[in-house]
């Protein structure tokens, strides 16, 4: 099985019925790897990873439940989600891979072949709480990112992503998070966060050149907030930057 990288070493349906089509089948993995295929839903239930190069189309949802392990950030794979992704507590949710070409310092390269990419897209929402972690790397998600709570020893990032709707992180208690390099349709809100990492002068919080159609707002952000090592590395934000995150414009 593919390690999970740099981490534990991841509208309506069409109406088949009325076109006389064949509902793709719905998919349990409760271990090993997800195949190629397109299905209504699946459900995570085990450790599960996605083999390099799979094709993945799901009408409905992705379930990560209690426990459970989604590695798609180990190797390149094109995944389409029609509603939403979801993981339950306790879970690893890991979407999406990219090369230093593609992204430089900011990638977080695909262990099964680091020259290649995922091409992951999300049509609603990802929702995920109390989860161990969360890695969304070069995605697109065409509703809402909601994470709650949760966290482990486990870097969390959310970088090179494309979010139609409102980043929103909350209550994490983790070692790391990076929000940087997205771009975000609305609003950016992160509250209640508090890091543990343990290196000499960790900074807080990593919230690093995202571009920011509305408002960012940082509040009750522990140790504080970074905004990366470059000078000049700030966010661009169309409205108002808030709280511990009115600087980082």
């Amino acid at each position: 099985m593919l390690a999970l990288a740099g981490a534990l070493a991841f509208g309506g349906a069409p109406a088949y019925a009325s076109t006389g089509a064949i509902a793709p089948p719905a998919y349990t993995c409760t271990g090993g790897a997800i195949p190629s295929g397109t299905y209504s839903s699946i459900t995570v239930t085990g450790m599960c990873f996605v083999a390099a190069d799979a094709e993945i189309d799901v009408v409905g949802n992705v379930n990560v439940v209690a426990g459970a392990v989604l590695d798609a950030q180990s190797a390149p794979s094109t995944i389409t989600v029609g509603r939403n992704v979801t993981g339950a507590a306790g879970s690893f949710v890991g979407l999406g891979c990219q090369p230093r070409e593609l992204t430089g310092n900011s990638a977080h390269p695909c262990e099964a072949d680091p020259s290649a990419h995922s091409t992951i897209t999300v049509h609603g929402n990802v929702t995920v709480t109390d989860a161990m972690a969360v890695m969304l790397n070069g995605i697109t998600v065409e509703g809402n990112v909601t994470l709650s709570r949760g966290g482990s020893v486990i870097p969390w990032t959310v970088k090179n992503n494309t979010i139609d709707g409102n980043v929103t992180v909350t209550g994490l208690r983790t070692e790391w998070l990076g929000v940087m390099f997205n771009r975000v349709g609305k609003n950016v809100t992160l509250t209640d966060i508090a890091l543990s990492d343990p290196h000499p002068g960790a900074p807080g919080v990593y919230i690093v050149r995202n571009t920011i159609a509305r408002n960012l707002t940082c509040v009750g952000l522990t140790p504080g907030v970074s905004g990366g090592f470059i000078p000049g590395s700030v966010n661009v934000v169309g409205r108002n930057a808030t709280g511990q995150c009115a600087a980082l414009v």
